[in-house]
Parts: structure tokens; sequence; C-alpha cells
């Protein structure tokens, strides 16, 4: 999951998706992988100012294994890039940066959203109902060549901003440079701001990454858990970093892996004298998040009084109120039978309807772990991939073994440089898609990249699912055939339940119709900064 959720890998897993469904995907900034497309950024940057001289955009800088905004910095230019100026190449990513965010009490915030992966097969993901929002400590401005290095005022990393003067430690959920996600709701509903659309949207950002996750993982799932397998399964609390627009629309920032649990912070309580004390923010969050994650992923389904801890070393009504609120739903939870969940909401399968359209890569994903072959193989080798292109038929006049053979050769050489650090050889998951998106458009021209996919899909999964019937006609007519010890004597050559099977009807594919998108509804009222 670390690996998956680096940033050059959540890049490249958008970005697919970005190609298949450019309207469902516009929530992720268009971003460039560095050293690998240095290049290509500097002359896409050069023609856009050369076309409108008044184009002057920001760009951000994060480094691919960065994390607590260790390494992050702004540029107006390509060659204001680090790599460029003679130091040591390091893989980052590139974003465009977004330079009109929602303001509250003129700052700059993000969302920390935490979720719950439960599981990948079936796909289960909740979302915590509350989450944080982390402020800068400097008052936003543009971004400027003379601010660009203004970290408190860009940048909304906490581990960042609590070194500022201008940081403020609260006891209260609604004030202070850390506050819940539900204060910040209540007062932008306050102002006529449609917060269930915000909210709405927000889910479907979350759905949406997942999905573009999944497919990757499903990869490095089954190379450590075979199907099959008896043992544990795994599940994963992620930390989802999003910033509102101005006009609302969230944006995807980045997805944490590991993203922080500590309820308490440091505090100076005397000159050169610090001391670690509770965040009741913090706690109000996460405490919820942890209990709610372990109920859930109880293999027996155990439903034990939890009451919520209290970390506060002063009483207080709010406290008093929260302890009392627990008490009352871990008993609901005893009286009630099922486990409900009380701070963690079901988005999928709830929402599979809207959003199941959207899992073509996931498809593209369980054929090339069919022909992985080797347990434990995360590569697709030249065997396996010609295994591929022969049993789903996709060789022919135009399009030789020997074609497949080059086309092999030629992406898994060019992926091979991208992934420097990969010690195993063979054709990873990208390279395949990318390998999958040729074959396509080669066989279904006139069609748009999304159908031709789909199209390609359908044929791949007929052809397996009828040579999968006619070994199981082959199973069935040799387990016919093996004699019988008590009737030897009546089975006979001749006997017609012993011959070939009828030959089986070619599948006829499905008309491939595209699920309708979520239209994006108007909002009713802006927020002024």
């Amino acid at each position: 999951m670390i690996e998956m959720l680096r940033k050059i890998n959540l890049s490249r897993a958008v970005r697919t998706m970005q190609e298949l469904f450019p309207e469902e995907y516009d929530f992720y900034p268009r971003s460039w992988i560095l050293p690998e497309e240095c290049q290509q950024f500097s002359t896409q940057i050069r023609m856009v100012k050369e076309n409108d001289a008044t184009m002057n955009p920001t760009f951000i800088v994060k480094p691919d294994s960065g994390s607590q905004g260790d390494g992050i910095y702004l540029i107006r230019d390509p060659s204001d890039l680090k790599l460029m100026a003679g130091s040591p190449v390091k893989q980052a990513v590139v974003q465009e940066y977004i330079q009109k965010p929602l303001l509250i009490d003129k700052l700059k915030f993000d969302i920390r959203l935490y979720v719950l992966l439960k599981s990948l097969e079936p796909l289960e993901i909740y979302i915590a109902k509350e989450g944080l929002t982390r402020f800068c400590t400097e008052p936003y401005q543009e971004p400027s060549q003379k601010n660009l290095s203004h970290v408190f005022m860009h940048l909304t990393n906490y581990s960042l901003n609590v070194h500022s003067g201008n940081f403020v430690h609260s006891d209260s959920q609604s004030t202070g440079s850390k506050r819940t996600l539900s204060s910040v709701l209540y007062r932008l509903a306050a102002k006529g701001v449609d917060i269930k659309k915000v909210w709405s949207d927000i889910i479907a950002l979350v759905i949406k990454t997942a999905i573009a996750m999944v497919p990757e993982l499903r990869v490095h799932y089954q190379a450590d858990i075979p199907p099959g397998k008896s043992g544990p399964t795994c599940f994963q609390i992620l930390g989802f970093d999003i910033l509102l627009m101005k006009n609302l629309k969230p944006v995807l920032l980045e997805v944490n892996s590991n993203p922080s649990m500590r309820i308490e912070h440091e505090q100076e309580v005397a000159t050169g004298v610090f001391e670690y004390v509770p965040s009741p923010v913090d706690e109000e969050v996460k405490v919820g998040v942890i209990r709610d994650t372990l109920r859930l992923v109880d293999p027996s389904r155990r439903k034990p009084s939890i009451p919520v801890p209290s970390f506060h070393r002063h009483s207080s009504q709010l406290r008093a109120d929260r302890l009392e609120r627990g008490e009352e739903i871990a008993t609901e939870a005893l009286e009630e039978g099922p486990l409900p969940s009380l701070c963690l909401k079901q988005v999928y399968p709830k929402y599979t309807k809207q959003f199941n359209y959207l899992r073509l890569v996931e498809r593209i994903a369980a054929l090339f772990i069919r022909f992985l072959g080797v347990t434990g193989n995360m590569r697709l080798g030249p065997t396996a991939f010609r295994t591929f292109i022969r049993t789903c038929k996709l060789s022919n006049s135009n399009f030789s073994m020997a074609s497949a053979d080059i086309l092999y050769i030629d992406i898994t050489r060019r992926w091979s440089g991208t992934m420097a650090d990969s010690k195993e050889a063979g054709m990873g998951l990208q390279a395949f898609v990318e390998a999958f998106f040729h074959l396509a458009g080669r066989r279904f021209k006139s069609l748009p990249l999304r159908e031709q996919v789909a199209s390609l899909l359908e044929l791949c999964e007929a052809q397996l699912e009828s040579q999968t019937g006619v070994e199981e006609r082959r199973s069935v007519s040799c387990s016919r055939a093996v004699p019988r010890p008590a009737k030897t004597q009546a089975l006979s050559p001749g006997n017609p339940r012993l011959g070939s099977p009828a030959p089986l009807r070619r599948a006829s594919s499905q008309e491939y119709r595209l699920h309708p998108g979520l239209a994006p509804r108007a909002l009713r009222a802006d927020v002024e900064n």
C-alpha cells in the first residue's frame, strides 16, 4: 500500500483514469513525473506562455517519497526546478498549483479525511463522517515571485505550520489552526452554501480515487495472498488530503497510506521544557476512526462495549457529553445485534450503481493477473504475453505474433527505464494497460478510447469464458470416460455419451453502454473570501 500511494504511482493511476474518463477525474491537478517528463513539462509550459503572454501559472513540486511537507517548493518556470541546478536527480511530481482556494479567516486550509479500505474483494470503502481541517498560519495571497517561499502561506501541512509563531492550539473544535470538518461546514452553511452538495462531491472524489488505486492493489494482494489461501485479510486506513477551491469544487492533493493517529501535541510549558498535551480536535476525529475500524474488521463480529476514552486531564461539559453519547451508542450496539457504524459511513458498495462503470482498468488487471502464471509474480514475461494474445485471439493478418513480441519489448523497455528501483524484470500492470490500450486502438479504430477499451475487454472476456466452457466440457467428458468397477463390461467405445461435446456456440458480446456520469450541479452560492 505504501508503494502504491507514493506520489508518482498515484499520479500514474489517476492519469490512466483521466484518459478514459476525463470529466469524472478532473479533480486531480495536471501532473508531470520527474525526471522522465521534465522535457515534456518544459516544452508544454513554454508553448503556453508563447500563446498567451499573460499566462504565468504556478507549480508545486513534491518529492515522490516525501512526507510532512518535506522537500516541497513552488516554482513559476521549469528552469527553477532544483533537479536542473546540478543537484542529484530525484523522482518527484510537479503539479499545477491551485491559485484560488477557498479561504476562511483569510487563511488557506485543506481537509484531512480518513477512509477505511476494508476489503478489495468485494470492494468495501468507508468514509469517516468527521474530519480535520488544517489551516495555514499566514494570510493567503495569490502566488508571486516574492512570496513563493512563504511556506506558512501556501502549504497546509500541520508538521510545517506547527513551527510557525502564529500557530494556535485550541481546545475549541471551531477555532485555532486545526479544526473539525463539521465546524467548517456549519460555518459555510450559515453563508448559504449547499453543504450536501459539497459532501456529495467529496464522497465521489474518494470513491473515484479508490477505484483508480484498486487495480494495482489487486496485483500486490494476489502476490502476497493468492486466491483460496486461508489466513488473515487486509485493510488500511488512508488519509485523503483535499482542497476546496473558491467555487467549492474539491481537489485531491494526495493520499497518505500511513496517516498520523496521534491525539496529542508538543507544547512548551516552560522555557525549554516541552510536554505532550491532549488535542481535543484530534481526539474527536481519530479515536472514533480507530475504534470503529477495529469493530468493522473484527472477524468474529463481536460487539464488546468499548467506552470512548478520555485523554483530557481536566473535566469539561463537552467531554462529559461525548462520554455520555459514547456509552449510549455502545449499549445500542449490544442491543440491536448487527454492529452499527458509528463514525464510518459505507460509500461502496452502497453507491455501486453510480460508480461501477468506472472499473474498466480493474477488469484489465484481472486479465493481467490471470496470465501471470507463477504464484507471487507481479510481472508478465514475454511467453505469458504471447499466451494472452493467443488465448484471446488478438493476432490476425494485420497484427502477427511477431508484432506482439515487438510491442512487448518496446513497452517493457520504456517502462523499465521509469522504474529504476525495480529489480524485477518483465511487464508490470501499468505497462500492460498501455499495451492493452494500444491493442484496443488497433482493433476498434473508429471508436473513442473508452469504448475501444470496453469493446476489447468484452472480446477477451468472451474468449476466456468460451475457453473455460470448453475445458469444463472436456473435464466432464473425461470423467464420464473413466470405467466404473461395477459396470466395466457395460461401457463400449460406441457409447454416444463418451463422444466429443457439441461445438460450443460463439459468445456474442453485449452492446457496450456507458453508465451516465454524475452530472455536475450548479452551486447555490459562492463564498466570498
